[in-house]
């Protein structure tokens, strides 16, 4: 399952792709599932068009094409799906999805400290 930080990432990458897969009438098949999966093993990342002339609702094509393909969706925006899926030698390195224990949120302040012109009350 992808963080949303590692979505906002993809989708960065993402918005300059054009579309390899174009779901026309034919739906969701078996062939397009295979040239889904296709694709996705050489990019990665991929952009899929959804045509007027899909009579499917795009969220059902996306659910179906990431479980056809073992792939994440990670954005569904008008009739355009992108999908990613990791290679067995990943070339996207994927931000981190969680904070480190411990590790301060921007703007917090360590027990003790003071922000900036404050002076310690004595």
């Amino acid at each position: 399952m992808l963080t949303g930080k590692q979505k906002r990432f993809l989708r960065a990458l993402g918005h300059a792709l054009k579309p390899v897969v174009l779901v026309g009438k034919g739906d969701v098949s078996a062939a397009l599932i295979n040239e889904t999966s296709e694709a996705l093993a050489s990019h990665e990342l991929i952009k899929v068009k959804i045509l007027e002339s899909c009579l499917m609702d795009r969220h059902s094509v996306a659910e179906e094409l990431s479980a056809g393909c073992a792939a994440e969706v990670a954005q569904v925006l008008g009739r355009t799906l992108l999908l990613y899926k990791a290679a067995k030698e990943p070339r996207l390195e994927l931000p981190k999805g969680e904070k480190a224990k411990g590790e301060k949120a921007k703007g917090e302040k360590a027990k003790g400290e003071k922000a900036k012109g404050e002076k310690a009350k004595k």
